[in-house]
C-alpha cells in the first residue's frame, strides 16, 4: 500500500472510530481534553506505522490499546492518578499482544453507553451554543479545526479557541463524565437535539459565504443524529429531528440549479427527491409518534412530511401545513415560526391574509435584520400586484443576507418586481 492510499484509508477508519476511541478514553481519564489527546496521540502513531505494516484487522482497537499504553505512561511520568494507574496496568497486564487483533472495542453496552456519555458533554448548557457546536464537531464528528472553520466561514484560530475554552470549562467544572440523571436528561437532550439540528442548518441554508448549501455539514448532523437514535431508543424527539433531516436532506438533488443557483421549493423538480430519504424519515415520524406526545421537533417532521408526500406543488396540504404551525406557535412560541405560519396562511388563504399577519411582526426586534421577513412580504405584495413594495421589500432582503447565492436570488426577485413579471 502507498502512503498516499495508507493515508486515506487512515483518514476513513478516523472519520468512523474517533468518537468511540475519544469516548471510551474519557471514561478511563474523566477528562474529555487528555482523551482527546490521547486519542491523537494514537493517531499519529498509526500515521507513522500503518503505511508500513498495513491497516491492522481491528483499526478501532489498535487505536483504543495504543492510546491506552499512552494513558498508562502519561500517568507514570506524572505520578497522578495512582488508582488509575493500578487500574489502567491490570487492564493492559491481561492482554496479551497476540489477542490485540480480536480485541472488541464494539461491545455494544459499553461503548453505547460511552458515546451516549460523550454527546451530553459535547452538547453541555455550561457551554456556549458556538462552543458546543465546534466541540461536538470536534470530537463526534471527527472534523478537524480547519474543516468546522471552513464549514463555518469562520477564522481557524476563532474555532480553535472555542474548542480549548470548552474543554477548560468542562474540566474546571468537573463535569462528570455520565448519562444525566432523569429529572435532568430532558433538558439536556434538547440542548444536544438543538445542537445537531443547528448544524444541519448551516448545512441546509449557510448563513453567508457563495454557497447556498454546504452539504458536508449536514452529513455530519445526520450522523449524529443518527447515532443519537440509536442511543435513545425510546425519546419521540430524536427520532422526530432525525426524520426532519432525512425528509430535508432528499431535497438537495432539486434545491439547486447545475451552477449553484438556489431553487425554491415549490419550484423544485420533485423528480429529483430522494425517495429512500424520504421513506427513511417518515418511517422514523412514524417512531417518534410511537415513542411520545408530539414536540417541538415532532410538529416540524409533520410539516416536512406534508411537503415529502405531495408530489406536486399545486398537491400540498397547506390548510394542514398551516395548522400545524399554529400549534408548533402554541408549543414553542417564536417569530419565526410565526413568519413561516404567515406564509402557510398565505398559501391556504391567500397573499392578503399571510400579509395581514405578517404585519404583526413588523416591529418583532429580533426580526429587525432577518432578511427573510421582507423576502415574505416582497412574495405576498407581489402576488397582490404591488410590484413597486415588493421590489423594495425584495432589495431590502438583498442588503440583510450575508449568503451572496440568496443576496442575487432576491435582487433577481426585485428586478422581475419591477418589470411586473413575478
Amino acid at each position: 500500500m502507498s502512503t498516499s492510499d495508507a493515508h486515506r484509508a487512515i483518514e476513513a477508519v478516523w472519520r468512523i472510530e474517533a468518537a468511540r476511541l475519544i469516548a471510551g478514553l474519557t471514561r478511563i481519564v474523566r477528562d474529555v481534553g487528555m482523551a482527546e489527546e490521547l486519542a491523537q496521540d494514537a493517531l499519529v502513531v498509526a500515521l507513522e506505522k500503518w503505511p508500513e505494516s498495513g491497516i491492522p484487522d481491528n483499526p478501532g482497537a489498535w487505536l483504543m490499546a495504543t492510546a491506552k499504553h499512552r494513558a498508562l505512561d502519561h500517568f507514570r511520568r506524572n505520578k497522578l492518578l495512582e488508582r488509575k494507574h493500578e487500574e489502567l496496568g491490570r487492564e493492559l497486564k491481561s492482554q496479551q499482544e497476540s489477542a490485540l487483533a480480536n480485541f472488541d472495542i464494539s461491545e455494544q453496552g459499553e461503548i453505547e453507553d460511552d458515546l451516549l456519555r460523550l454527546v451530553f458533554i459535547s452538547c453541555h448548557p455550561i457551554l456556549s451554543t458556538e462552543a458546543r457546536v465546534a466541540l461536538t464537531l470536534r470530537l463526534l464528528g471527527g472534523l478537524t479545526t480547519v474543516e468546522i472553520a471552513r464549514a463555518f466561514l469562520t477564522p481557524e484560530p476563532t474555532i480553535a479557541q472555542r474548542i480549548v475554552r470548552a474543554k477548560r470549562i468542562l474540566s474546571e467544572a468537573r463535569v462528570p463524565f455520565e448519562v444525566p440523571a432523569a429529572n435532568e436528561r430532558a433538558a439536556r437532550l434538547s440542548s444536544v437535539i438543538e445542537v445537531i439540528y443547528l448544524i444541519f442548518n448551516e448545512g441546509y441554508s449557510a448563513t453567508s459565504g457563495n454557497d447556498w448549501m454546504r452539504p458536508e455539514l449536514c452529513g455530519e448532523a445526520l450522523r449524529l443524529g443518527r447515532i443519537l437514535a440509536e442511543l435513545t431508543p425510546n425519546e419521540a424527539e430524536v427520532h422526530a429531528l432525525v426524520a426532519l433531516m432525512e425528509i430535508q436532506a432528499s431535497r438537495f438533488g432539486a434545491r439547486t440549479t447545475p451552477t449553484g443557483e438556489p431553487i425554491l421549493l415549490l419550484e423544485q423538480n420533485r423528480a429529483l427527491w430522494d425517495q429512500l430519504l424520504i421513506r427513511r424519515g417518515l418511517a422514523a415520524l412514524d417512531r417518534a409518534l410511537q415513542a411520545g406526545a408530539a414536540g417541538s421537533y415532532v410538529l416540524q417532521a409533520a410539516i416536512a412530511a406534508c411537503h415529502a408526500r405531495a408530489h406536486t406543488a399545486e398537491e400540498t396540504n397547506w390548510p394542514q401545513i398551516a395548522d400545524l404551525y399554529a400549534q408548533l406557535a402554541a408549543l414553542t412560541p417564536s417569530p419565526i415560526v410565526q413568519l413561516n405560519r404567515a406564509v402557510a396562511v398565505a398559501m391556504a388563504s391567500g397573499p392578503a391574509a399571510g400579509l395581514e399577519l405578517v404585519a404583526s411582526l413588523a416591529a418583532e426586534p429580533s426580526l429587525k435584520n432577518y432578511h427573510l421577513l421582507p423576502a415574505v412580504r416582497g412574495d405576498f405584495l407581489s402576488k397582490l400586484g404591488r410590484f413597486e413594495e415588493a421590489r423594495e421589500e425584495f432589495a431590502r432582503a438583498a442588503t440583510l443576507t450575508k449568503n451572496a447565492r440568496e443576496r442575487e436570488l432576491l435582487l433577481d426577485r426585485a428586478r422581475k418586481a419591477s418589470s411586473g413579471t413575478v
